[in-house]
C-alpha cells in the first residue's frame, strides 16, 4: 500500500465515527434519504443467485450515459442481474424515471457505501458482485482496493481524466499506479484521456468512444409539454439549464439587459439543485417570478420561470430559442452540453467547460455551439449572445441543425461496452466463489466492531 493510500485508509477509518451525523444532515436538506441512509454504511444487500455485475455511477450525468450500457448488457446476457450503485438521490430519481419496466426487473438500485473500510468490506461481502464497473472517474481507494484483494474483475468505463485532475493524482503516484492499475479494463472517453490514465498507471486504457454520445435524447411528458407551450405562447425563451450557485445571478441580470430589446422574453431557469428554488426566486427582486415546485405555469406577464423540479430539461430544452448550459460561468468545469444539442438547441457556454471538453470541441467547431464573449460581463456576454441567436432566426436555424448533427448517437457503442464488460464475468453462471481470507477478516472486524452508529 502507498503511503498516500495509508494515509487515507487511516483518515477514513478515523473520521467514520462522524460521517453518520454527517448522513444525517444532509438527509435533513434532502441530500440523502432518510430511510436509505443504511445503504450508506454497506448494509441493504439482497444478492440473487447467479451472475452479478455492479455498476457504479456517481451522479446524474454518469447515471445516464450507463442507461444504454444496461439496455444492451439484459440483451446479451439474460441471466444477468446487475446492481447499480449511485451517490445522489437526483441520480436514483433518473434512474427510476428512465428505465423501462422489463430493464427495471433486472437492476437493482443502491446507494453507494462511504469509503470507510469496514462499509466497503460489508458491501463486497454481502453483494459477492462477479465483476464490476466504474462510472467515468468514481476511484475510490478503499473499495478498489477491497474488491481487487477479493479477486473481483474491474472495469473504468467511459473513463474521464481532465488535465487538472491528473496534475493532482501525479501529487501522489503511488496511489494512483495502485488505484489506476487495479483496472483490468479501462476504455476512456478520449485519446487524450487514454493517454492521461496510462500515464498514471493505466497500462491498458484505450478508446472506444464516449457514452455521451449514445444516449437518447432526454424524455418530455406531452401532456407537461403541450400545456407549457399553450402557456409561453410563441414567446422568445432563454433556458439557463443546471445552474449553480452564482449562476442564476448572472441570469437574471442578463434577462434585465435583453428584456428592453427582445419584448415578450422569458427567461426559464433550472438550476443543478431544485431544492434551491424557493432561493433563487428571492434573488429575482421586481421581476415577475413562477415556479414549477409551486405547480404553476408561466403567465403572459412572467417573466422568469423557475423549473424547480427533477426529470424535466427534456421539456426545457424543446421550448428554448437558446440555451445556456451551467457550471460552465462557475469553475465547476460545465454540464452536458449533448442534451440540448440532441434536441436541436442552440448552446451557449461560459468558459470552464473541462468536463465535457471533447464534446464541446466538436459543437463548437460544427457551429452548434457558441462561447460566451470574454471581454465583457458574465451578464453581458450572456444577453448579447442570446439576443444574437433569438432574433436571427437564420443564424437560430443553421446552429439548431449544426448542434443535432454534431450530437449524433454513437450508435453500436453500449454494445461494444456491455461485450468488454461481460468478457470479466465467470461463464458458468454460478455466481462469486466465497469470501477471500482478506476481505473475510475485514467483514468480521465489521460484525464484531460496527462504528457507523447507524
Amino acid at each position: 500500500m502507498s503511503v498516500a493510500g495509508l494515509l487515507w485508509y487511516l483518515g477514513t477509518t478515523g473520521v467514520a465515527p462522524l460521517l453518520p451525523l454527517y448522513l444525517r444532515r444532509r438527509a435533513a436538506r434532502g441530500k440523502e434519504v432518510p430511510a436509505r441512509l443504511p445503504e450508506r454504511f454497506g448494509r441493504g444487500a439482497a444478492r440473487p443467485s447467479g451472475r452479478l455485475l455492479w455498476l457504479h455511477a456517481a451522479s446524474v450525468g454518469e447515471t445516464a450515459s450507463v442507461l444504454p450500457v444496461l439496455q444492451a448488457l439484459a440483451e446479451r446476457a439474460p441471466d444477468l442481474t446487475m446492481l447499480l450503485t449511485t451517490g445522489t438521490v437526483t441520480a436514483a430519481t433518473l434512474l427510476r424515471q428512465r428505465l423501462q419496466p422489463a430493464l427495471a426487473s433486472r437492476v437493482i438500485h443502491r446507494f453507494a457505501p462511504l469509503d470507510v473500510p469496514a462499509w466497503v468490506a460489508r458491501f463486497l461481502r454481502d453483494w459477492r458482485p462477479d465483476a464490476a464497473g466504474f462510472v467515468e472517474s468514481e476511484l475510490w481507494p478503499n473499495l478498489i482496493r477491497a474488491a481487487r484483494s477479493e479477486g473481483t474483475p474491474l472495469a473504468l468505463v467511459n473513463a474521464r481524466l481532465s488535465q487538472r485532475s491528473a496534475r493532482r493524482w501525479r501529487c501522489a503516484p503511488g496511489l494512483a499506479r495502485e488505484v489506476l492499475g487495479s483496472f483490468a479494463l479501462v476504455l476512456a472517453q478520449s485519446e487524450a484521456d487514454a493517454a492521461r490514465l496510462r500515464a498514471l498507471g493505466a497500462s491498458s486504457a484505450h478508446c472506444l468512444g464516449n457514452l455521451k454520445f449514445a444516449a437518447s435524447p432526454l424524455p418530455a411528458d406531452r401532456e407537461a409539454l403541450a400545456a407549457l407551450r399553450h402557456a409561453i405562447a410563441g414567446r422568445p425563451v432563454l433556458l439557463a439549464a443546471s445552474t449553480h450557485p452564482g449562476e442564476e445571478a448572472i441570469a437574471l441580470a442578463a434577462h434585465r439587459l435583453a428584456a428592453p430589446r427582445l419584448p415578450g422574453l422569458l427567461t426559464v431557469l433550472v438550476p443543478r439543485h431544485p431544492e434551491r428554488g424557493a432561493a433563487i426566486a428571492a434573488e429575482a427582486g421586481g421581476l415577475a417570478v413562477a415556479r414549477r415546485a409551486a405547480g404553476e405555469l408561466p403567465g403572459p406577464e412572467t417573466e422568469v420561470y423557475i423549473a424547480d423540479t427533477l426529470g424535466e430539461l427534456g421539456l426545457f430544452y424543446r421550448l428554448a430559442g437558446v440555451a445556456f448550459i451551467g457550471g460552465s460561468l462557475v469553475p465547476h468545469g460545465g454540464q452536458n452540453p449533448l442534451e440540448p444539442a440532441r434536441l436541436a438547441c442552440p448552446v451557449l457556454l461560459g468558459p470552464h467547460t473541462w468536463n465535457f471538453a471533447e464534446p464541446v470541441e466538436r459543437l463548437l467547431a460544427a457551429g452548434g455551439a457558441s462561447r460566451l464573449d470574454g471581454a465583457s460581463s458574465p451578464a453581458e456576454a450572456l444577453a448579447g449572445a442570446a439576443l444574437a441567436v433569438l432574433c436571427d432566426p437564420g443564424r437560430r436555424r443553421t446552429m439548431s441543425d449544426a448542434a443535432a448533427a454534431a450530437a449524433a448517437p454513437e450508435a453500436g457503442l453500449p454494445s461494444l461496452i456491455a461485450a468488454e464488460l461481460l468478457s470479466l464475468l465467470p461463464g458458468t453462471g454460478q455466481g462469486k466463489a466465497p469470501l477471500s481470507p482478506t476481505l473475510a477478516a475485514g467483514a468480521a472486524a465489521v460484525a464484531r466492531t460496527d462504528t457507523d452508529g447507524a
